[in-house]
């Protein structure tokens, strides 16, 4: 019982990340994005949409959970635990919730705990390993722990696994402070060995990979930890490296919005895609600038379904707990909502491999792009809020340079075709030839005057 027992201090502090509901202004650009589709945890979309909160499979997740544990941790051993932590739960929300009386709210906690545990956490596994049981009161396990596992082999299994990933990890108003499951898992694994945070963060890892978001491995612990899952996965999304190199100046001036990748093209900035895992490149935040400011590297962005609705959610995350959190996911979707605001700037990233996508064509992307920051308050002019500040300021000087322009209009209208630039070439030899023959035919003439 020592784990379970575990200090006050450590289980009974200030609550890291606050859950609210997405602003109106936020929201209202594309609603869906931020609902539940297939289970609710936590008291807003249990209120909003009651037939979303599946208890049926969440009291399936408890039997399991409880199997699991040792002889003596009854039902009643993990509400009493979670009454204590009841307090603090409740400040992990905006609203109060005075219509949840204690014993709804408790529960809610317990089952939307259990049910994540049971599909991402090792709590059941070894508690199983522990015991010597097979099975966990006949309840299966998700398809998403460990990498998979057979519950997914089916369509339906696959397409129930990608929708609870989604509505756990992926939505901001969707989710239990963390310390409630990192108590359950306590209370279920009373002798040590991976935490709760560890082994979901190593799934979460699994995933950013696969889908080519983060390479990153963040420490998850100990405290303050994750808030909550969204918040788990924000913490895989961070600058790795200065964006700058070391001594670069970073001037105090206003900075305005980016130009298009068009308009950076134009100007004789070259477009590169920077591969995840190499040259320090840890996320698709890592975008990096060279010293001229002639060539911007930038994380290759993979779009599919659920693009938007990370990005959106982490910004929200960010928008309401902008100290705990700070803003480079909103400093990077700002970047990529100007640079890539129409089809013509999504083209040419897609050409560069700056950008993947599989949606029906360049234009909806780019619609999407210039809608992800609407509603957003962010400051550009602030370094802490904007890391790639130093970056935009660099940029706009280039694009204002003229010789550096007229220099890049020459070589992409004339350099990159070798017969034209061998044409230009003779011309302009022949132009020299000129000047110099009409040089001597004035000379010769007076010359002969005198």
């Amino acid at each position: 019982m020592a784990a379970a027992e575990e200090s006050a201090a450590q289980l009974t502090g200030g609550c890291p990340i606050v859950i609210d509901m997405v602003g109106d202004l936020t929201r209202n650009v594309d609603e869906v994005e931020y609902d539940p589709r297939h289970v609710s945890i936590g008291p807003y979309h249990r209120i909003r949409n009651p037939a979303l909160a599946r208890d049926g499979e969440k009291f399936r997740s408890l039997r399991a959970v409880l199997s699991a544990a040792s002889a003596d941790m009854k039902l009643e051993v993990y509400l009493g635990e979670l009454a204590r932590l009841e307090d603090r739960a409740r400040r992990c929300y905006a609203h109060s919730f005075d219509d949840f009386g204690s014993e709804e709210f408790l529960r809610m906690l317990l089952l939307d705990g259990c049910y994540l545990l049971t599909r991402f956490g090792g709590a059941v596994e070894a508690g199983r390993r522990r015991n010597g049981a097979a099975t966990a009161n006949g309840h299966a396990q998700g398809a998403y722990h460990g990498g998979g596992s057979s519950a997914a082999a089916g369509g339906a299994d696959k397409l129930e696994a990608v929708a609870v990933v989604r509505d756990v990890f992926y939505l901001a108003e969707n989710q239990i402070p963390f310390f409630i499951v990192e108590k359950i898992h306590q209370l279920t694994v009373l002798d040590g060995g991976a935490s709760a945070a560890d082994d979901i963060a190593e799934f979460v890892r699994k995933l950013l990979r696969k889908q080519q978001y983060s390479v990153a491995k963040p420490a998850v612990g100990p405290a303050p930890g994750p808030g909550n899952l969204l918040h788990l996965v924000h913490m895989h999304f961070r600058p790795s490296v200065p964006l700058y190199p070391t001594g670069s100046k970073v001037t105090g001036g206003q900075v305005g919005r980016w130009r298009t990748a068009a308009e950076y093209h134009f100007a004789g900035v070259k477009l590169r895609s920077r591969p995840l895992g190499s040259n320090g490149a840890r996320c698709i935040l890592d975008v990096k600038l060279d010293s001229g400011g002639g060539v911007l590297e930038i994380p290759c962005l993979s779009i599919d379904a659920e693009t938007w609705r990370l990005l959106r959610n982490l910004v929200a995350l960010e928008q309401r707990n902008p100290e705990a959190t700070g803003s480079h996911v909103t400093a990077y979707c700002v970047f990529m909502s100007q640079v890539a605001c129409t089809h013509i700037d999504v083209e040419l990233l897609s050409r560069r491999g700056i950008i993947v996508h599989g949606l029906g064509n360049d234009g909806e992307v780019a619609r999407c792009f210039a809608d992800l920051c609407k509603g957003v308050v962010f400051s550009p002019d602030d370094p802490s809020c904007n890391y790639l500040k130093t970056a935009c300021q660099t940029l706009e000087k280039r694009f204002r340079s003229r010789p550096r322009r007229w220099m890049a209009w020459l070589g992409q209208k004339y350099f990159r075709n070798p017969w034209l630039a061998i044409g230009l070439a003779a011309a302009a030899v022949g132009l020299v030839c000129t000047v110099v023959q009409a040089v001597y035919s004035v000379l010769s003439y007076r010359q002969a005057a005198r």
